[in-house]
């Protein structure tokens, strides 16, 4: 996100609250606040950062059509992403969220952390973004985090598909699963973890290796990046 609209962001985040209240209440609230920023500025971070209200839904749920995966044939035409679990030395749970982009199963992005709320899914992808540019699609699964409203008004506001696919069906997400087993069998299970920042570094020299060392047999024994390139 822009410095310039973090700012508005912030302004936003303070007139909130608990309660919901629509557009037309924050930006009245917000200028209210500082009246030196438009209506239309306000408007824009309002519906890009996912804080629109999400339309209520009949509690009937709706079936997930079959979601196979199509063969990418250019960057970002779609990522995947995917949380898995392990334990700290200590005993402390924790989760890393992965991002892969499946033309040439380039490993994007892996952070390790206590937990995932939506917003910092979101903060870690729009990091993500600004490095590699914007995917057209996200695939995911039906976890909590990607079902939230916050999460699917941001993908809303910034015109990315939600290539939801069917619970129960990992396979329709396979790339990604099949780059978790990789990376639990080379990083979390060989490894005593002693911390988040012990595991995150020795997760950014894995994907380094990953990306431009390792060479993939799907991609005619390329390395990601020499696929991409």
């Amino acid at each position: 996100m822009p410095d310039k609209d973090l700012a508005i962001q912030q302004a936003i985040e303070s007139v909130i609250g608990k309660s919901r209240k629509g557009r037309s209440k924050i930006i009245h609230l917000v200028q209210k606040n500082d009246p030196t920023l438009g209506a239309s500025r306000i408007r824009r971070v309002y519906q890009r950062t996912g804080f629109s209200l999400y339309k209520r839904y009949s509690k009937r749920k709706l079936k997930v059509k079959s979601n196979p995966i199509v063969e990418a044939t250019m960057k970002n035409q779609e990522w995947a992403i995917d949380f898995m679990s392990d334990t700290l030395a200590n005993g402390r749970k924790i989760r890393t969220l992965n991002v892969i982009d499946h033309y040439g199963r380039k490993c994007l992005s892996i952070v390790l952390s206590y937990n995932f709320p939506a917003r910092k899914v979101i903060e870690i992808l729009e990091r993500t973004i600004e490095k590699y540019g914007k995917p057209i699609a996200i695939r995911t699964d039906n976890g909590p985090e990607f079902t939230s409203r916050y999460f699917q008004n941001w993908l809303f506001g910034n015109q990315i598909q939600w290539s939801q696919i069917e619970k129960g069906k990992p396979s329709q997400n396979g790339i990604i699963e099949r780059f978790n087993r990789t990376y639990r069998e080379d990083i979390l299970d060989p490894n005593i973890l002693y911390s988040l920042e012990y595991g995150q570094s020795l997760t950014d020299d894995w994907i380094e290796e990953y990306n431009t060392v390792r060479p993939h047999e799907t991609l005619n024994y390329k390395t990601p990046n020499e696929y991409a390139a």
